[in-house]
């Protein structure tokens, strides 16, 4: 079993107030701001492939089944998926793509603190054309071997086809699981540790050629390189300062992380994407810096200019508090 080892959140948080925001996309991916008043929970993004510029996202409770499809050159919805075929869904946390082209959607979340004895995965494939209908899904009961989880990450490989989970654990101790070789409609679906997360996972997504695993959590995310049918590292990778962030995808191209927060209008940031332009902001800190600290010696906290200071904290404590992190811990 890999053991992935994370930066933790509140470190991470005091990272972000000391160095400033996070450098924007070099060129790729805009941002955009959600505009639908009906996407008040946006928890999970993926972009389209058959529909460049369009991105699809969904509340994660009490609003139904339901994907909206987002165009991120205007930030309104151009379409509205209801699925058929399933249940009443419970808390429907994340959205992925396969290498089929079908939409899988995660109602994977438990905000009981993992007391469901299964939960769901959607599956139903991306329509050719934009507008509003109706779409027959394939409805898949999942368990984990180790007993239930609360999760809000559900990963598609995009060569495999095979589905991932990453549980989200307050105290370090979460892990991704990994579903059988095809996802079964009749039977229970199995899925099993394979690594180790030191993350309060949100999201996570691979990268569009499947070399790399990106999960993030409120205030952090990491990135590993995917090898051998599992991930290996991680390397920190910048994160938008968000005020509940919830959810991450790779642009079509790759080039791109796509960041995506609750709450009415929410805004979609990208960040350059660890591995892109020549793997310039992917130094991890044993290599001697990291994608915040431009390359200087002293680990994470980036030598002199990256110590923590008292004014780092009073600054990250004013944050916290304009931004409601207090909301954060609502949920599951």
């Amino acid at each position: 079993m890999r053991s992935l080892v994370g930066v933790t959140g509140a470190a991470a948080l005091l990272l972000l107030c000391a160095a400033g925001p996070a450098a924007a996309a070099d060129g790729g991916q805009d941002g955009f701001t959600i505009e639908d008043p009906r996407i008040t929970e946006s928890s999970g993004l993926a972009a389209s492939r058959a529909h460049p510029g369009i991105y699809w996202t969904h509340n994660d409770s009490d609003d139904g089944a339901h994907l909206y499809a987002v165009d991120s050159r205007t930030g309104r919805t151009v379409a509205t998926l209801t699925l058929s075929g399933v249940g009443e869904p419970r808390d429907v946390e994340a959205v992925s793509i396969g290498p089929d082209g079908d939409l899988y959607v995660g109602d994977i979340g438990d905000n009981l603190g993992g007391t469901w004895d299964h939960v769901w995965i959607y599956r139903l494939p991306e329509p050719k054309q934009l507008r509003d209908m109706t779409v027959k899904a394939t409805q898949y009961v999942v368990k984990y071997a180790d007993g239930a989880r609360d999760a809000e990450a559900l990963m598609v490989h995009p060569k495999t086809g095979r589905v991932y989970i990453a549980d989200k654990k307050r105290d370090g101790g979460g892990g991704l699981y990994e579903g059988p070789a095809e996802l079964s409609a009749t039977g229970t679906n199995v899925f099993r540790r394979v690594a180790d997360v030191d993350l309060w996972t949100t999201d996570g997504a691979f990268s569009p050629d499947g070399r790399r695993l990106l999960l993030r959590g409120y205030f952090e995310a990491s990135s590993y390189a995917w090898k051998d049918g599992g991930p290996v590292g991680p390397e920190r990778a910048d994160v938008p300062l968000q005020r509940q962030g919830e959810s991450v995808t790779y642009s079509p191209d790759g080039t791109t992380l796509m960041y995506g927060s609750e709450g009415r209008g929410s805004e979609v940031e990208p960040i350059e994407a660890p591995g892109a332009a020549g793997d310039r902001r992917a130094k991890s800190p044993s290599e001697g810096g990291s994608s915040r600290d431009g390359g200087k010696g002293g680990g994470e906290g980036g030598g002199e200019d990256g110590k923590l200071g008292t004014g780092a904290v009073v600054i990250a404590v004013i944050i916290a508090a304009v931004f409601g992190v207090r909301r954060l811990f609502r949920k599951g």
